[in-house]
């Protein structure tokens, strides 16, 4: 609102040493009574001005004073000392747009409340009331912080307290008011333009090269930071094209024109990548070019590029820090694998040897103690091993047969003569659930056994109800969902969020009860996501206890051809034959037996107890004729001697003087083609490639499985053709074999395709021989 027009007044004579201040300090009367007209021995005959308006708040007798005061250039609030506004200046009227009405008899606190910005917090009205308590408590002026005010101003309040000895009489605040958008700086003058402030402003910066160029991409700008980093002076560079500064591959990929195009498609475009100096030396720049209009014209482009060649160089080499650590990190577990599947491989070696000689009884369950002691101790190994795999991104799930009903019902055999004698099992399996699939039948057995296996773990009396049925199915895809149903312990309701995640256990006391590594869950769930499904946990409702369940997508088989040209294509590509059945293994040590006496193997090994348990192994299939070499070394002497004279090598890795990749390289580079089969306590992923890498034709790991052992040599020793001149560098197995396995299993197939509606009846084509491969142990939680 505008200020009021005054009326005139006559002017008045100043009393000696009295000041405007002092003025406005007389005591006003809150009640004063009826206004009388200004006395005329001081003012004369006066019209009624607009100050009096205000003056039912003055001493009568004092109209000079209220008229100083509502006339001053101050934006000014007289307060009472209970802080309620009693005057307010013309000025304050004016420059807060308000009526004397809107303030006058108000409280301080709630007339700012009213007056600040809606985007202004209510601690800006706290301020200005901690100023005026302030200066009240100190005797002195003091000044608040500022407020922003509905009239797009910032004001800051200068509080002066009028006191008459000890007693308070009134507040004055003095209203000091700036622009809120107001920036006070050197560059802006005066005579100068917010273009040259901000051409100034661009040229003087050194860290950015700022500059412009027109349509075509030429610069027709060059800042002194461009010139630091680029290394052109402005008479150098103005008028050149920008892809100047892009280096060879980048100019052949049309990326200038392309940054170009995409910047006036999308109205800017950032980029990342190595630049050129003049000096040739380049620098890893950030880019940013932004499309220029001017009244709706495209008159350009705006570029700006950092020197990100430090940054980048940090983060090579935490890249580097990083590829370092997993490397030691993959030696370090490679290292241990070895270290500690040695012994494990002579222990549990030794205790088959055992187990196959005439024990008592009591000798038998020692051995069997020790035994089944061991292959725990290697479950923990494999569940470590399997998580450092899964949490590296290193591990990678097959495609072979699985038959799901059969590996289910195989794995609720194997657990059921570990229960509890007050438990019992209940399996079920839905009728439609598919007969065959394809995906990888390891890892769906990894998973069915751990939550099978936790199950019978964890419930010492009732049920454990397995069920698996068909949850989903397309064109190409059946989705499968297992259940795992117990009345065990359950799980606390504050552990379920945690269930999943690695090396968790619900007890940690010294007295736990039940021992683990706290992997199984978590190797499980990774190993569903793996397999295109979840895994889960929910209370078992109907009784104490947990239901676990996971899905698991497979694809489908279409005909019994198809299954056909993927084995042969198998077969062709890696030796990987069509598993068969457990009973295959007897079989296979029977023909092994007939062949044994005629062959004769070199076993390469330098650990004596080694020796002795893999002696013991071969001899217990029949072979007599096993010759020893204690290096990688010997081992290429003795073959070089006798090129013919050796039906098979087994090969250890890690060994002094020559290792076994060395050996099985030199062998290969005398053109010797016996088959040689490494023997390794590695078994990480890729040692099986590596050692093929070296020329070797298969793989056994560490501890040895004497079936794996036995199927691995009827592979290579019960062919009608010599292998040895059959076998060159690189082949993985002897074509006939391989055909005469497949054509073999043939008819097994078939039986197993049409026959699972009874579980107990169903012929397992993957689940005994996959156990066996290599890393098919079972995980327990």
């Amino acid at each position: 609102m505008p200020a009021p027009t005054p009326q005139p007044t006559p002017s008045l004579t100043p009393t000696p040493g009295l000041s405007v201040l002092s003025c406005l300090s007389k005591p006003p009367s809150l009640d004063p009574g009826p206004i009388q007209p200004p006395s005329p021995s001081l003012s004369g005959s006066v019209s009624a001005s607009p100050a009096q308006s205000q003056s039912t708040f003055a001493v009568a007798g004092t109209a000079n004073v209220t008229d100083i005061f509502y006339y001053s250039p101050l934006a000014l609030l007289e307060l009472s000392p209970s802080c309620c506004i009693t005057r307010a200046s013309a000025r304050f009227l004016s420059d807060w747009r308000l009526s004397a009405d809107q303030c006058i008899g108000h409280q301080l606190h709630l007339f700012l409340e009213k007056q600040i910005h809606p985007s202004t917090s209510i601690s800006q009205v706290h301020a200005v009331i901690d100023a005026i308590d302030d200066a009240i408590s100190a005797r002195a002026e003091r000044t608040s912080k500022p407020i922003n005010t509905n009239h797009e101003a910032a004001c800051r309040a200068r509080v002066l307290p009028v006191f008459n000895g000890h007693q308070l009489l009134a507040i004055t605040l003095e209203w000091q008011e700036r622009p809120t958008a107001l920036i006070e700086s050197e560059l802006v003058k005066p005579g100068l333009s917010t273009d040259e402030a901000f051409r100034i402003l661009v040229q003087a910066l050194k860290d950015y090269a700022i500059f412009l160029l027109d349509t075509t991409g030429h610069i027709a700008t060059w800042n002194t930071g461009a010139e630091l980093l680029k290394g052109y002076t402005r008479d150098e560079i103005i008028g050149k094209h920008f892809s100047v500064f892009y280096g060879k591959d980048d100019l052949e990929a049309g990326k200038p024109d392309m940054e170009l195009a995409i910047c006036l498609r999308e109205g800017r475009v950032e980029d990342e990548g190595w630049r050129y100096k003049k000096d040739g030396t380049r620098f890893w720049a950030n880019v940013i070019i932004t499309a220029v209009y001017k009244h709706g014209l495209h008159v350009g482009f705006g570029k700006v590029t950092r020197d990100l060649t430090e940054r980048k160089a940090s983060e090579s080499r935490l890249i580097t820090a990083y590829e370092e650590s997993e490397k030691l990190k993959s030696d370090f577990l490679a290292n241990m694998s070895h270290e500690i599947r040695t012994p494990m491989h002579g222990m549990l070696s030794a205790c088959s040897l055992l187990l196959d000689t005439d024990l008592t009884v009591r000798q038998r369950d020692i051995a069997n103690i020790m035994d089944e002691s061991g292959k725990v101790l290697l479950q923990v190994i494999n569940d470590i091993l399997d998580y450092s795999k899964l949490a590296s991104g290193s591990f990678s799930v097959t495609s072979d047969i699985v038959g799901v009903a059969s590996i289910i019902a195989s794995v609720v055999r194997g657990v059921q003569t570990t229960l509890h004698p007050a438990v019992h099992f209940e399996l079920f399996l839905a009728p439609d659930l598919p007969k065959s699939v394809q995906g990888d039948p390891l890892r769906f057995r990894q998973i069915v056994q751990n939550l099978v296996g936790n199950a019978a773990k964890f419930t010492e009396k009732g049920s454990i109800r397995v069920k698996a049925s068909l949850q989903a199915e397309d064109v190409d895809s059946y989705t499968v969902l297992t259940e795992v149903t117990d009345t065990g312990i359950g799980i606390p309701e504050n552990s379920t969020a945690h269930l999943f995640t690695p090396f968790t256990q619900f007890d940690v006391t010294t007295t736990k009860r039940y021992k683990g590594t706290g992997l199984g869950l978590s190797i499980s769930k990774s190993l569903s996501e793996l397999m295109g499904g979840r895994i889960g946990y929910r209370p078992n409702q109907e009784r104490h206890g947990s239901v676990f369940w996971f899905t698991a997508r497979f694809k489908k088989i279409k005909s019994l051809g198809q299954i056909q040209d993927w084995k042969n294509q198998l077969a062709s590509k890696d030796g990987s034959l069509l598993p068969a059945p457990n009973t295959e293994a007897v079989d296979l040590q029977a023909e092994l037996a007939k062949v044994a006496s005629t062959r004769t193997l070199l076993l390469v090994e330098d650990n004596v107890i080694n020796q002795k348990v893999m002696l013991g192994i071969l001899r217990s299939i029949g072979f007599r004729n096993v010759q020893l070499a204690s290096n990688g070394a010997e081992a290429v002497n003795m073959v070089r001697a006798k090129p013919v004279g050796y039906d098979l090598v087994l090969m250890d890795i890690n060994m002094p003087i020559l290792d076994g990749h060395q050996a099985s390289s030199r062998i290969r580079e005398s053109g010797i083609n016996i088959p040689i089969v490494a023997m390794t306590a590695y078994a990480l992923k890729g040692d099986r490639e590596r050692c093929l890498e070296y020329g070797m034709n298969d793989y056994i790991p560490k501890p040895v499985d004497k079936k794996y052992l036995i199927r691995t040599l009827a592979k290579w020793l019960l062919s009608k053709s010599d292998v040895r001149r059959s076998v060159g560098p690189g082949q993985l197995g002897p074509p006939e074999l391989g055909l005469a396995l497949l054509d073999k299993n043939r008819a097994l197939l078939e039986k197993n395709l049409n026959k699972v509606q009874d579980p107990s009846s169903v012929v397992e084509v993957t689940n005994e021989e996959q156990k066996e491969q290599p890393g098919a142990e079972s995980v327990s939680g």
